[in-house]
């Protein structure tokens, strides 16, 4: 697509307009918008209008923007994830039955861990895990199972950029989480106390597709909670959900 005069695309700058919206920030004016997109105000407006046009982006009655059910049905469309989540979501309600605390789904993306769904029991404990939200891959226990089996290029990439602090225990040090890496692919487990929260613990074992791991599955378990048992009940679901992926592409 053609370039404006500072260089980037269009395509470039409606990525910028999407990205504007968060979990969070579900709702946007044209001129937040391009204030956060980085954008001239009539330029904000006119991409806003072309997409609000297309049903990418939707308007209410103040004027207000926010994400358009097109976009959805479009992204859905022959998606992974969708395919995933459907194999996965029984199973997932079989885990959470069981342990009664938060069960998720996330896969890699962008060199982060992204959830695409989450059940909760209406007694579990602290999470600040949503679906579409996203975690470090070094700080979580679905993050640290998908950078252990990531490729190794993106592993180093991780490691050597700045590793944030999400909670006190969460683990920092290089060399240390390299070493926590071998042993979630020796173990094929995650138990990770406070990594996130100090409440909490997270449990997370990998999913594997035709032989490679394409997801997560995990667990949010009170501080105290004894993680075998959901350990056994995460392997158990996602060896069930490795054989709907595998049925599936009969």
């Amino acid at each position: 697509m053609a370039n404006s005069p500072s260089g980037d695309s269009m395509t470039d700058r409606i990525v910028r307009v999407l990205e504007t919206f968060t979990v969070e920030r579900s709702m946007q004016s044209a001129s937040e918008i391009g204030r956060r997109a980085g954008l001239p105000s009539s330029t904000a407006h006119r991409i806003v209008d072309e997409l609000v046009d297309a049903g990418l982006l939707e308007r209410d009655e103040d004027r207000r923007v926010h994400l358009g059910l097109r976009l959805w049905e479009l992204a859905l469309r022959g998606s992974t994830a969708l395919r995933l989540r459907q194999a996965a979501l029984p199973h997932m309600e079989t885990v959470q039955a069981r342990i009664r605390e938060h069960t998720q789904l996330a896969v890699l993306e962008q060199d982060e861990a992204l959830f695409l769904e989450r059940l909760s029991h209406p007694a579990a404990g602290a999470n600040i895990t949503r679906v579409a939200g996203r975690l470090p891959l070094h700080a979580s226990s679905s993050g640290l199972v998908l950078l252990a089996s990531a490729p190794a290029a993106l592993r180093d990439r991780v490691l050597a950029g700045p590793l944030r602090a999400v909670s006190p225990e969460t683990v920092t040090d290089a060399a240390r989480l390299r070493r926590l890496l071998t042993e979630v692919r020796r173990t094929g487990v995650v138990v990770a106390p406070g990594s996130i929260e100090a409440v909490s613990t997270g449990v997370a074992v990998p999913i594997r597709d035709a032989g490679a791991v394409v997801a997560a599955l995990s667990v949010v378990l009170p501080r105290e909670t004894a993680p075998e048992p959901a350990i056994a009940a995460l392997r158990e679901a996602a060896a069930s959900i490795e054989a709907a992926l595998r049925a599936d592409r009969r």
